[in-house]
């Protein structure tokens, strides 16, 4: 449609009599209050920008009254919501700057690309920070691995996350993948990245100083990706695999060395402002940057290094174009900036200035084709109250019990099929295609609670990790919400890090539907509540509506990234593997019969239902603090958060990571196999060298937090006995190849 429409563009009449701003997401009221701002009908160009930077990617016109929720500052904050990254400060004059963004709807048409340019967007937001890039992750959600356009999908994003990240350098160390049904169609591909900066390198996307030159830097502008920002905004469905225009098109080497060549800039010391194009291109990156100085730029578009013969301005600023940045500096500076990006083989094109009159104007062939107010564009965007209702569903939920299933007497193969389970099982065969030690800093590799990565040149490290349990959210989202923030800070505790702060990716259904707006509510209420009581608040994220298949929308998955600070890595740095034979096995945290949403509930018994196990956040803190001063005194060997699973799945998990059997009973009044697979919360399974068990179990009296002796570590079994009777009986290396073997198997099948 848009190069159809490059030889002969509507003009603004045939624009309003014929809707045709109806094609591009904007509603009828929202076109009169562009009228409004304009004083007249809007071009062509000028409707296109409005349309992109008043979609729900751009603007969060539905979510930003939720959004107000979450608690954004605290000590530690350097940086929070609204600028390319939150900065978080470790200390020694040194902060990390980190974020998470989607990229599910190019990645459902296109899954390589998509993936990949994911990856590239969001590394792009941590280096426009002045930061520089030391880690990726990624939580990616799919449906069921039986089907092969699931399988399709599945290997070519996990395809283009390797492709990217690797060529770029830049490790890709953690993350977190389940597969149920609720994302056939609408899979999840969540990227986030994570950097290092210098208290006084820090920069902001800011058009500062009349009269300053604009700098476009990067591969030139072509046709992929045009309208990106409102396809994100919609629903997909048939029609969708017709929009792989709107799919951008990834070169990591050209990133890489744009990263660099950005860093020496800013290093440099003579950059006023720098912001990537990232969403909606060069419109967002130009009219963003205006906002935040209180200014308006002029662009000349014939300067815009363009790729296609006959680029019109429509859309030349609505291309999405990878690896492209925009800065600014003083004019007497540009001789610097253009010898900078010569060293590394590239060329800087002075695209534009920066002006008083609040106005983004375009110019092509010295004609005026755009003239907008910035304000318009970025700080007066519609913003909407949508109504919520809570759904049927919900309350039908409540009344179901999910303790009635007959009792599942052969828990050896219970735990054999729960481990066999994709969600659950290995997930070597995506993160061996990663290249998880480039630049040498990875200290703890993927496949444990928490990657971990050195701060160069010192002792610290930096635990990160991706979370959320969609089945929990949809059966109760506003528990699910808090669980998904506590089992992140399970995760970084169990690493030995102290939980700093949180990015979040919130993907949802449609915010037009009531119930699903409930939803997101409810999560964010309570990730909310979480963030406070765990002190750890939301420094940015990204909000994915409109995730929905025909069947309907999809679990809502507000997915957690936190990161945390490891004091001494040489001391105080836990995995989750047992260590050494004789060393003692200890639960900490309560068991109930709480088998909703769980993964045994799914695999075992065919249905997710009921609610899910209820969280208390003042005995999670308790249990946080506990564990963290215990690893941080030097007694614990091992530490592991019960989650997917229960707890027969995290003995399995430690043997197989640690190459060690144990022996354990477990002393309970539930059922086996609830005690077993049950998903209580606030649980963690720590082993302790036999002479430090009574002083841990000293800690954990004197803090109020539960403990029982299981077991001890050794031999090459997993013998686990429930109050003196056996349950589970099975050589390590069995439970170990049917963990290894299941993903790649479903694949060849």
């Amino acid at each position: 449609m848009t190069q159809q429409l490059a030889a002969k563009e509507p003009t603004a009449d045939q624009i309003a009599d014929q809707q045709i701003y109806k094609q591009m997401g904007v509603t009828d009221e929202e076109y009169a209050k562009v009228c409004g701002f304009l004083g007249r009908k809007p071009n062509y160009v000028e409707i296109g920008v409005f349309s992109v930077m008043w979609s729900e990617h751009c603007s969060y016109k539905n979510s930003k009254p939720v959004l107000r929720r979450f608690p954004t500052s605290g000590p530690r904050v350097l940086m929070g919501p609204g600028e390319g990254a939150g900065i978080v400060d470790i200390g020694d004059n040194q902060a990390v700057v980190f974020k998470i963004e989607s990229h599910n709807h190019p990645s459902a048409v296109e899954p390589y690309q998509g993936a990949a340019t994911g990856v590239g967007g969001i590394i792009r937001d941590i280096f426009s920070m002045g930061a520089r890039p030391v880690a990726s992750l990624n939580s990616l959600r799919f449906g069921k691995l039986t089907n092969d356009r699931v399988k399709y999908l599945f290997e070519n994003v996990v395809s283009g996350i390797a492709g990217y990240g690797n060529c770029i350098g830049i490790p890709t160390v953690g993350g977190e993948i389940m597969f149920d049904e609720s994302y056939e169609g609408n899979p999840l591909v969540n990227a986030m990245c994570v950097g290092i900066i210098d208290h006084d390198k820090i920069q902001r996307g800011v058009a500062q100083g009349i009269g300053n030159p604009v700098f476009y830097v990067g591969p030139a502008t072509g046709r992929d990706g045009i309208h990106g920002a409102t396809f994100a905004s919609e629903e997909i469905s048939e029609e969708s695999e017709e929009r792989r225009s709107a799919v951008q098109v990834g070169d990591p080497f050209m990133e890489k060395l744009v990263l660099e060549a950005c860093l020496d800039l800013i290093n440099s010391g003579i950059v006023v402002g720098i912001q990537d194009m990232g969403a909606a291109g060069l419109t967002c990156s130009s009219s963003e940057m205006a906002s935040k100085a209180g200014n308006g730029i002029e662009l000349y578009l014939d300067e815009v290094p363009q790729r296609e013969e006959g680029m019109t301005p429509y859309e030349m600023m609505l291309s999405e174009s990878q690896e492209r940045m925009l800065f600014v500096v003083k004019p007497e500076h540009e001789e610097q900036a253009n010898a900078i990006f010569a060293r590394w083989g590239l060329q800087c094109y002075k695209v534009g200035k920066v002006t008083n009159d609040g106005r983004l104007r375009l110019i092509h062939k010295g004609e005026e084709v755009g003239n907008m107010p910035v304000t318009a564009l970025v700080d007066e965007c519609p913003q909407y109250n949508k109504p919520s209702k809570e759904p049927a569903y919900y309350a039908e939920q409540g009344q179901i019990d999910t303790t009635r299933y007959a009792e599942v007497t052969d828990l050896n193969e219970a735990l054999e099929k729960v481990l066999a389970s994709p969600t659950v099982a290995s997930k070597e065969w995506v993160y061996n295609q990663y290249d998880y030690m480039v630049r040498t800093s990875t200290v703890v590799r993927p496949g444990s609670d928490a990657a971990v990565v050195q701060v160069p040149g010192t002792r610290k490290g930096l635990a990160m990790t991706t979370d959320c349990n969609g089945r929990y959210v949809y059966l109760d989202p506003e528990v699910g919400g808090k669980i998904a923030l506590a089992e992140a800070a399970r995760n970084v505790v169990c690493s030995g890090a102290e939980p700093l702060a949180i990015t979040d990716n919130l993907n949802f259904g449609s915010p037009e539907k009531p119930e699903i707006f409930w939803q997101l509510e409810k999560a964010v209420d309570g990730m909310s509540e979480a963030c406070r009581k765990l002190d750890t608040p939301v420094i940015g994220g990204n909000v994915s509506l409109y995730n929905e298949n025909a069947k309907g929308a999809i679990y809502p998955t507000p997915v957690v990234g936190m990161v945390g600070l490891v004091a001494d890595i040489d001391n105080h740095l836990t995995t989750q593997g047992f260590k050494n034979e004789g060393d003692v096995i200890v639960l900490l945290g309560d068991t109930k019969a709480e088998l909703g949403g769980s993964e045994f509930q799914y695999v075992i018994h065919g249905v997710t239902e009921g609610r899910p196990p209820q969280i208390d956040l003042d005995v999670e803190k308790a249990l946080l603090g506990t564990v963290l001063d215990a690893i941080r005194k030097g007694f614990v060997a091992s530490a592991h958060d019960l989650s997917d699973g229960g707890l027969a799945t995290a003995l399995a998990e430690s043997c197989i990571s640690g190459r060690l059997g144990a022996s354990v009973n477990f002393t309970t009044e539930l059922r086996s196999d609830f005690a077993l697979f049950s998903e209580s919360q606030s649980r963690i399974l720590l082993s302790v060298p036999a002479g430090k068990k009574d002083t841990l179990l000293a800690l954990t009296s004197a803090n109020g937090v539960p403990a029982q002796v299981l077991g001890t570590v050794g031999g090459s079994d997993l013998s686990i006995q429930v109050n003196g009777k056996s349950a589970v009986q099975s050589p390590v290396a069995k439970l170990e190849k049917v963990w290894k073997d299941a993903i790649p198997c479903l694949m060849k099948s």
